[in-house]
């Protein structure tokens, strides 16, 4: 029972850890909400990519991508442009002002980290980057068919029990 008391914490973390992601989210300039800038991350990621591709990676629907994307592209921070394999398709591709724009999201976000984190180690610092490396790297790409979350066997229905944590 020790086990399941052990994860059960680690879920009130997780969930607690909503308010990190909030306060994360209230750092960006407010032409830039966090879809875009989601945006914005996957290209300099993965390179220019269709749409369908972008929905996927944001694991949201085309139209929820789309506004995202629209939003992106009306600031000139990133390119729509035809599909030479198939004009009726868009690839979209990050400009130059998006690099920019990036930029100015990473120095936020890392400045941020760094007031938050300024009592920690750099050793802990490290801890957390490889445990948080590490956590994820054991959900795999939940974002696409045949991932790990489609392979978890379910053993059996638990009823819900009542919480008092909030969804992150």
């Amino acid at each position: 029972m020790a086990a399941q008391r052990r994860y059960d914490e680690l879920t009130r973390q997780l969930s607690a850890f909503g308010a990190v992601k909030r306060d994360m989210a209230r750092i960006l300039p407010h032409d830039c909400p966090g879809g875009t800038a989601a945006v914005l991350t996957l290209l300099a990621r993965y390179g220019s990519m269709r749409m369908s591709r972008m929905a996927e990676l944001l694991a949201v629907d085309v139209s929820v991508a789309s506004r995202h994307v629209a939003h992106a592209a009306d600031r000139g921070w990133i390119e729509r442009n035809a599909d030479p394999a198939d004009k009726r398709s868009r690839i979209l591709s990050l400009t130059d002002m998006g690099s920019k724009q990036l930029d100015v999201l990473n120095e936020l976000t890392t400045q941020l980290l760094a007031d938050r984190l300024s009592d920690w180690s750099d050793d802990e610092v490290d801890q957390l980057i490889t445990l948080m490396t590490r956590l994820r790297d054991s959900f795999g790409d939940c974002r696409t068919p045949g991932s790990a979350r489609a392979q978890v066997p379910v053993t059996e229905t638990v009823p819900a029990q009542p919480t008092t944590r909030t969804p992150a």
